[in-house]
């Protein structure tokens, strides 16, 4: 009985209803990213408008640029005005951005909509991680990053499965269910409370904009000041950072990997593999589940252990199984290296990140975590458009034999940043 108590008090630590509002928002908002990007926006732009997997590639990666380029002043705000206004602004400009794929159906509304979409889901990260993270302290780092990519792996993995069974000829009813959903997260985000600092950096920011009004400077020198103290406030908190340049190296290598698989993973499915919707789903649970299902074990794990030898099986088992994969045709064997994949990301996701937690420093935590962001976004951005042009020029398996070489090199880089350094986050 007492060892139930504790296990629930512990759990009470991780779920406090700002984590819960936090979590929730994620997963609505990447179930409907990922059912947009994974599987509407590839087939829907292949088959219906028959245009290039490079212009997909393209399309997606301005996805990521409007996230990417958002991500380091949105750190930079949430230390300022809180996270409610800063969420809610993104979460709208979502909404915003669901609505024009709706609506319209031209190949540039459909960017633009891309577009829009990233820059909508530039706060979720940086307001997810920097509010859990501060919400449980450095002792729960690990656990809490784990939770963190458990509700986004659940949303982003069940968005493409479960948008497939609503998928029609006009995709008319998967994408009223995407409009629902974006409505019922503008509403959960009124429930977020404001925090971190809000009322003052609100308060600090209108004397600023009062001030220049009463002294009728130019609007240009106003916000010529504002990005100036931007910055001034970034640099410090990068001066700040005790990293070399391998560091920044991996942080690019991991989420640019990712992004060589985004445009194609659908493509391979029905184009080469020739697997039905039902069995593309099936795979897409098996990996998502898998990954999910260990998340939070690895997670106490790395807080109790370390993060190193995590980064070093996770990493070598998604190498091993990307190299492995495009060679196969046997749908039972790339059932088993789809698993290995789920399970060397579910080591590798809390240990990375626990890793890269460990280096910022407390007071900078929104700012550091953006900038962060920001250069992971950069693999994210140039990810997809790569991964296109290997695909029209170079074939199929292209971008997986890419994606694992890249791995590879991110497993000789970590081996210099772990040098010297003993990555414990309590």
């Amino acid at each position: 009985m007492n060892r139930l108590k504790t296990f629930w008090a512990n759990q009470k630590q991780f779920f406090t209803p700002f984590v819960v509002l936090l979590l929730v928002i994620m997963f609505i908002v990447e179930f409907v990213k990922g059912a947009i990007l994974v599987s509407i926006l590839p087939i829907y732009m292949k088959s219906a408008l028959g245009i290039s997997t490079f212009l997909i590639g393209w399309t997606m990666a301005f996805q990521y640029i409007g996230d990417n380029l958002f991500r380091s002043p949105v750190g930079w705000l949430i230390d300022k005005i809180g996270y409610r206004p800063v969420m809610l602004t993104g979460v709208i400009l979502t909404f915003v951005s669901v609505v024009i794929l709706v609506t319209f159906k031209h190949p540039a509304w459909i960017i633009f909509s891309c577009t829009l979409l990233g820059i909508g889901t530039s706060p979720l990260w940086p307001c997810v991680i920097t509010g859990a993270t501060e919400s449980v302290g450095e002792k729960g780092t690990g656990t809490m990053m784990s939770v963190i990519y458990m509700a986004w792996l659940t949303g982003v993995g069940l968005g493409p499965v479960v948008i497939n069974f609503f998928i029609d000829e006009t995709f008319t009813v998967a994408f009223r269910l995407l409009v629902m959903l974006m409505l019922a997260c503008i509403l959960v985000t009124f429930w977020m409370p404001a925090r971190r600092k809000s009322g003052d950096g609100i308060r600090s920011l209108a004397q600023e904009l009062k001030r220049k009004r009463e002294t009728r400077q130019p609007l240009g020198t106003m916000w010529s000041r504002l990005n100036d103290k931007i910055r001034r406030y970034l640099n410090e908190a990068r001066s700040s950072l005790d990293v070399g340049w391998a560091f920044y190296v991996a942080l690019f290598a991991q989420t640019f990997a990712l992004g060589l698989l985004t445009p194609v993973l659908t493509l391979y499915a029905r184009t080469v593999l020739h697997l039905t919707p039902t069995q593309y789903s099936l795979f897409l649970i098996a990996g998502g589940a898998i990954t999910v299902l260990f998340l939070i074990p690895v997670g106490k794990l790395v807080d109790r252990w370390g993060a190193k030898w995590f980064v070093n099986v996770g990493l070598l088992l998604s190498t091993f199984s990307l190299l492995t994969f495009p060679y196969i045709t046997s749908i039972s064997i790339i059932l088993v290296l789809v698993t290995l994949v789920g399970i060397g990301y579910a080591l590798l996701i809390p240990s990375w990140n626990a890793l890269i937690a460990s280096v910022i420093p407390k007071e900078k935590r929104g700012a550091i975590w953006g900038f962060f962001l920001t250069i992971e976004g950069c693999g994210n951005v140039i990810g997809p458009i790569v991964s296109g042009k290997m695909w029209d020029t170079l074939g199929h398996r292209a971008p997986f034999l890419t994606s694992g070489i890249v791995l590879a090199v991110l497993f000789v880089l970590q081996l210099f940043i772990f040098s010297g350094r003993k990555v414990m986050v309590k």
